[in-house]
């Protein structure tokens, strides 16, 4: 019986045995779905207290059914492991580890390598590997066959299966979880394509899109992210403009929104967090470099984006002067430090950002988030207040509202604040105003 052969009745009979490294957002909801398609998978992760919550049926990721994770694990469906030796028994491996950028803003593909590396020697003959790390173009075949082939010994396309399927994760989202979202599979091979994607097909209820290889796959998944970059930044350009022109461009935006076709609507704020839509057009205009390619019109969409929490501060100053009071020395109470509303998620989180800024012009600041108790970022460390109580409101000379959890009581902000800058439009059904300005 052939590779291939093997892996499809394995997969047809449940009896194929999977394993995901890295159990962040993206890989333990899909740990989780693969087990409960009926796969015995095994989660890997370097994080000793991540591998044991997870063997303990603890969930410590949002868009994880508690009692799912807690019945698989009772089960013997899904466990967790910060040893590598796992590999060797594994039919399917999915890669998914941080992809950040370094210090020059530069790709570090350091975790995709060391994970590569890790695997190689334990790799065994009719293993699929799949790369799900959001990427730049060539990754997979440039960096990670390679790697693999020499660690192993084993040839890619005979011996085993490499293939790239990028992460569709949007921490919150009601609607889209790993388990409805289309995948897009990209492999090297017919083969590898056919195994892999029948893989996702049997764990996901969704479309499986077949790419004609990794690179169309990698670039697809920048492509994802670098159209909602560009066009974010279009409207945090026009956001700028409209209040120097004293238009409101929230009300811009509902107006264009009746048009039912050729606009899809936008909206501005303090900048771009998450692990992607930030990330990802630098790993595009890094890698055209290399072909002697300028991405302008990306680049200047990043520039934008990068910009708006200091434009945000800026804007907190202009509010504090028409107070007679200087951003030095004044007493600022932050509203929200996740990335987006109703989550606990805060890398890259804009909202961060203008809090460094805000401590770099001296003011003092605090912060309250529902989902976020504390942070430790970028080396700046913070705990929220324990309510938002009237005194926190109070005795805050602005109130700079920068995530619009809806867990937030914003009737009461309004009541009791001298002064609120809401960065999300998230007050824009509370009255009075007078002591409400909007970005």
């Amino acid at each position: 019986m052939s590779i291939k052969e093997e892996l499809l009745k394995k997969i047809s009979e449940r009896t194929l045995k999977t394993g995901v490294i890295g159990l962040g957002y993206v890989g333990l909801p899909l740990a989780v779905e693969k087990a409960k398609a009926g796969f015995k998978t095994v989660g890997f992760d370097i994080q000793a207290e991540k591998v044991r919550l997870v063997n303990e049926g603890r969930n410590y990721i949002g868009d994880v059914v508690d009692s799912d994770l807690e019945s698989l694990v009772a089960s013997g469906m899904l466990r967790a492991t910060a040893d590598f030796d796992f590999v060797a028994d594994m039919d399917f491996l999915a890669i998914c580890v941080p992809t950040p950028l370094d210090a020059h803003q530069q790709p570090d593909v350091s975790y995709v390598r060391a994970s590569a590396e890790a695997v190689a020697p334990r790799l065994k003959r009719g293993t699929m590997v799949v790369l799900e790390s959001t990427t730049y173009p060539g990754t997979t075949e440039e960096l990670l066959k390679p790697l693999l082939e020499k660690g192993s010994g084993l040839k890619c396309g005979e011996d085993f299966y490499l293939g790239f399927s990028p992460e569709r994760v949007d921490p919150g989202n009601l609607i889209y979880k790993t388990k409805n979202t289309p995948k897009v599979v990209g492999a090297l091979g017919r083969d590898a394509s056919e195994c892999i994607s029948a893989l996702y097909r049997a764990v996901l209820d969704s479309e499986v899109f077949v790419a004609s290889s990794p690179a169309v796959a990698e670039m697809e998944k920048i492509l994802e992210n670098t159209y909602r970059n560009v066009n974010i930044g279009l409207i945090n350009e026009l956001a700028m403009l409209c209040e120097r022109m004293g238009i409101d461009i929230w009300e811009v935006i509902e107006a264009a929104k009746t048009k039912p076709y050729g606009f899809q609507a936008f909206y501005p704020g303090p900048g771009l967090g998450g692990h992607c839509i930030p990330l990802d057009p630098y790993y595009l205009s890094w890698k055209a470099r290399e072909y002697g390619f300028h991405t302008s019109m990306i680049e200047s969409s990043m520039m934008i984006n990068d910009r708006m929490p200091e434009y945000c501060v800026g804007r907190a100053s202009r509010i504090l002067n028409r107070q007679k009071k200087p951003l030095n020395g004044s007493r600022i109470l932050v509203l929200g430090v996740a990335y987006k509303q109703d989550i606990d998620d805060f890398r890259e989180s804009p909202a961060i950002r203008v809090i460094e800024k805000l401590l770099e012009t001296g003011a003092e600041v605090e912060y309250y988030d529902p989902y976020v108790k504390s942070f430790k970022y970028r080396g700046l460390e913070m705990m929220s207040l324990e309510e938002l109580s009237e005194d926190a409101l109070e005795s805050a000379d602005l109130v700079m509202l920068t995530c619009a959890h809806t867990k937030v009581d914003y009737s009461f902000v309004q009541k009791h604040a001298k002064a609120v800058f809401d960065t999300k439009n998230a007050m824009k059904n509370i009255s009075p105003r007078d002591n409400i300005e909007v970005l």
